[in-house]
């Protein structure tokens, strides 16, 4: 076999492999688009909807090893008239997960780069427990950290939630 048919069918190779990728991660998003779209929104002004309360968006784990893991846990409850939706959780490292339980269902982990389709839902008057776990070893670093959790709801006024975590790490 000659060099130019070895070039050839290396480049051949990389671009299918690089058309996969870009089939895969189409099909993902639209996964995440639908199930965002199925999710009821509401206005600000409307008497019946979903209200995200939560009690804290801090929480200081402390000191902490480099191969240690620790967990802090905040409620969000639901003080409104309807469903309360949360969807498109993330956080701001991939040392750092968000996991949610809600009646006893406890969803994936999720990370930075998540992409999950995943809605949790609390009825109102129930609440939801956010674990957000810090696992350091994943990108060590040393001192003081800082890593976050986020999502969306479809509370008209807290679209956004973002919780806190800060550890020594040594």
């Amino acid at each position: 076999m000659g060099t130019d048919k070895l070039v050839f069918y290396i480049i051949g190779g990389i671009t299918v492999l690089l058309l996969v990728l870009i089939v895969l991660f189409s099909i993902n998003e639209g996964k995440q688009s639908q199930a965002a779209s199925n999710i009821t929104s509401y206005r600000a002004n409307d008497k019946e909807k979903p209200e995200a309360s939560v009690s804290s968006f801090f929480s200081d784990l402390g000191n902490m090893n480099v191969k240690d893991e620790k967990s802090a846990e905040f409620t969000i409850v639901n003080n409104g008239l309807k469903p309360l939706s949360l969807f498109k959780i993330s956080s701001s490292c991939d040392c750092t997960y968000g996991q949610i339980t809600i009646d006893g269902k406890v969803s994936p982990e999720f990370s930075m780069h998540s992409k999950n389709p995943w809605v949790g839902t609390i009825a109102p008057g129930k609440k939801a427990t956010l674990s957000v776990i810090y696992r350091p070893f994943i990108m060590p670093v040393k001192g003081e950290v800082s890593r976050d959790v986020f999502m969306e709801t479809n509370d008209p006024n807290n679209p956004r939630l973002n919780f806190t975590v800060k550890a020594n790490v040594n």
